[in-house]
């Protein structure tokens, strides 16, 4: 059953039971007037509570499709790998190429605003510090512009604290965060992007 006909059901059931209660409290059917909350049937009634939990699931549905987070390797080696997210036609990307150590658990969070006017991105290593070098970096949002950014070397995380990239470090176009050869000090361990998503005009 697709979400309108069932939020409609819902809806139908609710009607019903406004009725019901009514015409039992007051031998009548109603015309304008609005049966209490704290009549009987609003508080016993199993179907009221099975479209209380229906819409509230609903509303955790919507917002659990507005953000994701994800687990993925940043991997040394030298090889250039790209790991990528996205929710409906957003998507965030990031490409890199590392040295040193080995494998690091990263974390990738995607999200959009209620109104889809904004798009995020994070990713970030959870334990505050990356000890891989970074040889290069892209990171890449599609769907929205650029407005802010912020990159850290490190994070406040066990102590720790925030010391974030000098902007000579790093370049920000319209989609897209990337290193500048020469100056990025090769030590990355979060990067945010949020852009302004594009609406067409009916």
């Amino acid at each position: 059953m697709d979400r309108p006909e069932s939020t409609s059901a819902c809806a139908n059931v609710f009607v019903n039971i406004y009725v019901h209660v009514y015409y039992r409290n007051y031998g009548e059917k109603p015309v304008s007037k609005m049966a209490s909350s704290s009549a009987t049937g609003f508080r016993s009634s199993p179907a009221l509570i099975v479209c209380l939990i229906f819409l509230l699931t609903l509303a955790f549905a919507s917002a659990k499709k507005r953000t994701k987070t994800v687990d993925f390797d940043v991997k040394p080696g030298g090889v250039v790998h790209t790991f990528a997210a996205k929710i409906k036609k957003y998507e965030c990307s990031f490409t890199y190429a590392s040295q040193g150590g080995t494998n690091e658990q990263w974390q990738m969070s995607v999200g959009l605003s209620d109104d889809e006017s904004h798009f995020s991105c994070s990713l970030w290593r959870p334990q505050g510090k990356s000890y891989l070098f970074f040889t290069q970096f892209k990171a890449e949002i599609k769907g929205a512009k650029i407005e802010h950014v912020t990159a850290y070397s490190q994070t406040a995380v066990g102590g720790l604290g925030d010391v974030a990239l000098k902007e000579e470090e790093y370049s920000v176009g319209d989609h897209t965060v990337t290193q500048n050869d020469g100056k990025f000090r090769a030590q990355l361990s979060k990067l945010t992007m949020i852009g302004q998503t594009s609406h067409d005009e009916l």
